[in-house]
């Protein structure tokens, strides 16, 4: 998002969550496009959602976040952050669903670890990295941020630190603590 568009998103949201129902109207096409880029790169290198597409995981998205109670977010990246939480869960549901005996169990199962390039064993499956975040979360909450903004999102390490709020030089610090973090995590579970 722009700069001066940031302005106006945060404003939107700020309306929004004052109860203007008429700011959602104005706030969805500022971040509509923003969403559908980060969708698309996710998707994009990550194999086993092939039919999953952009506009159906945005509005996943936009589904969960209409679906509550106006959230009070502070600015454009605290709406990101929530996004991006929000798609990991999506393909993690998708991942859970895909790997029950109804749906066939291990049969088709997501490598989308690889692609990504994370320190991730072959045949982890989704549920463990999930529950490896939600532990690196409560201990280092700005990493499992990063972890989800490059992992779930996409985003560059420049684009990380600009949406976090932090140095280049710290986003890929703990670009590289969390991920041998994880490492470790998901190799005592295997």
């Amino acid at each position: 998002m722009a700069e001066t568009g940031d302005d106006s998103v945060t404003r939107w949201l700020q309306r929004w969550s004052e109860g203007d129902c008429g700011a959602l109207d104005r706030l969805l096409p500022l971040v509509y496009a923003d969403l559908r880029r980060i969708a698309a790169g996710l998707l994009r290198s990550t194999p086993g959602h092939a039919t999953l597409q952009t506009t159906a995981l945005v509005h996943e998205v936009l589904l969960r976040l209409l679906g509550r109670t106006p959230a009070a977010f502070e600015s454009g990246a605290h709406l990101l952050n929530a996004s991006a939480r929000i798609m990991r869960q999506v393909l993690v549901d998708r991942a859970r669903k895909a790997s029950t005996e109804k749906r066939g169990g291990r049969w088709l199962r997501d490598d989308f670890t690889e692609a990504l390039e994370l320190p991730i064993p072959d045949g982890t499956d989704l549920a463990a990295l999930d529950q490896a975040l939600g532990e690196l979360e409560s201990a280092h909450e700005r990493m499992a941020k990063v972890v989800e903004l490059r992992y779930f999102v996409g985003l560059e390490v420049t684009e990380v630190a600009a949406t976090l709020g932090i140095t280049e030089r710290t986003a890929r610090r703990d670009w590289v603590a969390a991920r041998e973090w994880l490492r470790e995590r998901l190799e005592e579970t295997a």
